[in-house]
């Protein structure tokens, strides 16, 4: 028995699990549970697909079909080219009638009057279920195995198997939901199509107004795009600053300046924007001193643009300081140390040699700025006035009083052409240049210091910005500790203890408010981040390492998901995922899902930019010593990526805990996320509870990350230090 054989035997057992055992459809109370066992007999909708089709169900007899007709390939035909083309046939045909059906059939029915009107009256169905699922798996799997068999991708199954179940996913979970909020855009309010709305807002003077030219107020798209480039600009210097500080100098508080970098990003929403307000707002504190010691009357500078920018460079140079930090790491001390020995000074070596060679890390760090500035909806909020950005135009252009879908989607394609015309532009520049670094010859010695001319001003400018940090930080401690921010700072331990309070009368009890979504945060937030960052880094070595059609598309559609406001991904996951064949709302599992696509592109990028300084000759070097793919990216490229695999970590898991704009929208009474409840304390006047509750997540993300640094470890290129001799021949 050949190995396509045997994939092929395990594929085909699990397509009859799923048509003889599993239930077809969806089971309330979920199928983990196992709650439904002792109904399984008795209850129709816990049946599983073959009992369905066989009691009146006939839309999933060409399912059972084509799993027959799998079995019968496997049985006649020997592994080959011919047999593969068949098994490609079968796949693609089981998908596309599993979307169809789905798509066709809802819970009451036909969805669609002209589909009744042909085929006449259905009885309708729920949501797909465990059954299904594993047969879409069976479908896709046809697909990959069936192209190994032709020899696609030297018939390499792992690297196939692993782009198909990726596009299977994405096209699920990032281009249906985007999908069905543009179709809303063109259906009016009883469903029949109409383009009257995007007609009417495509040409808006308040979207592409340029009379801020002459004075004037500029448009919302063309504010929204010179914020984005001022703050992917200054948080791209501001994370190289801090990465060269950490790696290039002998700066005596390293392990502090790592934390500092930290703090923002694990920061829950509306907080920095909070004590940024009651620091340098109209009455702040950092305000009443400045205007006391120089007569001058700052006023209201900090909502607007100007606040916004501040708020974000504070919120996401933490973002561009852990992709650059491998990046830097990564650069080869021997190119340093060839570069000096060739009589270059380090001023020169820095900037012809160093700098260039950490030109991905560079521009994706540049790119996740951007993307973020774009996407970023809690700080406009707090700060932005009247000053709106595209992020809160489409939020009120949905849940406001316009009421206008049409709009919403016009602003969301707009926001998608900004982002990925910086992709576009990202992709150009990088293109058929090489930062390889790291190959498979030894490489000694270490990197080469800062020079002085640019150690200095790095240096001042990171301890500047590490004592402002302190300062909004020690604003953010001082606000839990009093009774009422602002007016009364009478100390107290009140906040924390209406929170997370604990009783021992009769037993031991949780009393605090905020305990029980602080444990289904802490349980989503660990399940995703785990998730976020095995799909990234697949999905990142599959662009940088592998060739396949559509590559380019498939890159596109994962940064669609990162872009996209988490406003407008909350809203088109309602829309998506609240009715057959796929429902989520509610459950814990759409939280995950969410958490794990809106975040992945940051896992991509790092690992992408991180593999690009190592050597393709690594990969086929151990091709060539028998290792497949699998065990080669298990057991050679992974750790090499562990910087990137910290980050994907450090952030996946710090986003699921502090997201909000896509959260408020997907939590339940069940499943309520500490971020919304923090949002209904600030909404409620309970401005000491919400600090109190963000100090207790800012105290866990640190130990978590600690723990996740132990788990994960660092990377180890053996760079030993030069010998004494050599050292000394050199001085």
């Amino acid at each position: 028995m050949t190995a396509d054989d045997r994939r092929l035997d395990r594929a085909l057992g699990g397509a009859a699990l799923s048509l003889l055992i599993l239930p077809w459809y969806k089971i309330r109370g979920g199928f983990f549970s196992l709650d439904w066992i002792g109904d399984f007999f008795t209850k129709a909708d816990l049946w599983p697909a073959t009992v369905q089709a066989l009691t009146g169900r006939w839309q999933l007899w060409p399912i059972i079909l084509l799993v027959v007709a799998a079995a019968w390939l496997r049985i006649s035909r020997p592994s080959g080219a011919g047999r593969g083309r068949w098994m490609i046939r079968i796949g693609a045909a089981g998908l596309t009638w599993m979307a169809i059906e789905g798509l066709s059939i809802g819970a009451r029915g036909w969805n669609w009057g002209a589909l009744q009107a042909v085929f006449g009256d259905v009885s309708g169905q729920p949501a797909f279920g465990a059954g299904a699922v594993v047969l879409t798996l069976f479908f896709t799997l046809m697909i990959s195995f069936g192209a190994a068999e032709r020899g696609a991708l030297k018939g390499d199954a792992f690297v196939l198997t692993s782009i198909a179940i990726l596009i299977l996913l994405v096209a699920t979970f990032v281009f249906y939901p985007i999908l069905s909020i543009f179709i809303g855009a063109f259906q009016d309010f009883d469903g029949s199509f109409t383009a009257d709305g995007v007609l009417r807002n495509i040409g808006d003077p308040k979207i592409w107004s340029l009379s801020c030219l002459t004075g004037g107020t500029c448009g919302v798209a063309w504010r929204t795009l010179f914020l984005a480039i001022c703050t992917a600009t200054a948080t791209t210097l501001l994370g190289l600053a801090f990465a060269l500080v950490a790696t290039r100098t002998r700066f005596p508080f390293k392990k502090g300046l790592r934390l500092l970098t930290v703090l923002p990003i694990i920061t829950p929403p509306f907080v920095v924007g909070l004590a940024l307000i009651m620091l340098l707002g109209r009455s702040g504190t950092l305000t009443q001193v400045i205007e006391a010691a120089t007569g001058l009357e700052l006023g209201r500078w900090l909502y607007g643009l100007t606040g916004i920018w501040l708020a974000q460079v504070l919120s996401f140079t933490p973002i561009s300081f852990l992709v650059l930090i491998g990046v830097v790491e990564g650069v080869s001390p021997s190119m340093e140390e060839a570069s000096q020995t060739l009589r270059a000074g380090r001023w020169r070596t820095f900037r012809r040699v160093s700098l260039p060679l950490m030109a991905p890390g560079l521009a994706n760090a540049f790119l996740i700025g951007f993307i973020e500035s774009m996407a970023d909806f809690g700080n406009p909020l707090v700060l932005g006035g009247s000053g709106g950005v595209l992020s809160t135009e489409i939020f009120f252009s949905v849940v406001g009083a316009q009421n206008d879908p049409s709009r919403a989607a016009v602003l969301a394609a707009v926001l998608l052409f900004f982002t990925l015309s910086a992709f576009l532009a990202q992709r150009f520049w990088l293109t058929g240049r090489s930062f390889a670094t790291v190959s498979g010859k030894g490489d000694g010695g270490n990197h080469a210091a800062l020079p002085d001319r640019v150690a200095w001003p790095v240096i001042g400018i990171v301890s500047l910005w590490s004592a402002f940090t302190v300062v909004v930080y020690t604003m953010i401690l001082f606000g839990g500790f009093v009774k009422l921010w602002g007016l009364d700072h009478t100390l107290t331990l009140e906040h924390y203890i209406r929170a997370f309070g604990i009783s021992f009368d009769g037993g031991f009890r949780w009393t605090g408010v905020a305990w029980n979504s602080f444990w289904t945060t802490m349980m989503i937030a660990l399940i995703a981040a785990p998730l976020t960052a095995a799909v990234g880094l697949l999905t990142g070595w599959l662009i940088a390492r592998q060739k396949f059609p559509g590559k380019t598309v498939f890159e596109f559609v994962l940064m669609m998901s990162f872009a996209i406001p988490g406003t407008v991904i909350g809203i088109s996951y309602i829309m998506a995922f609240n009715l057959p064949p796929i429902q989520m709302t509610g459950t814990a599992l759409i939280l995950i899902v969410c958490f794990v696509f809106r975040n992945m592109p940051v896992g991509v990028r790092g690992s992408v930019a991180a593999m690009a300084q190592l050597d393709g000759s690594l990969d086929e070097a151990s091709l060539t010593l028998g290792a497949n793919s699998g065990r080669t990216l298990r057991r050679v490229i992974l750790p090499l990526l562990r910087p990137a695999i910290m980050a994907a970590l450090v952030y996946s898991f710090v986003r699921a805990i502090t997201s909000i704009s896509a959260v408020i929208f997907l939590v339940s009474a069940k499943y309520n996320m500490a971020t919304a409840y923090i949002v209904g304390l600030v909404e409620n006047g309970q401005y000491g509870v919400a600090i109190a509750y963000s100090s207790v997540l800012i105290v866990v993300m640190i130990t978590v990350i600690g723990g996740f640094q132990i788990l994960v470890g660092e990377r180890r290129l053996r760079r030993r230090p030069n010998p004494p001799a050599a050292t000394e021949a050199k001085a």
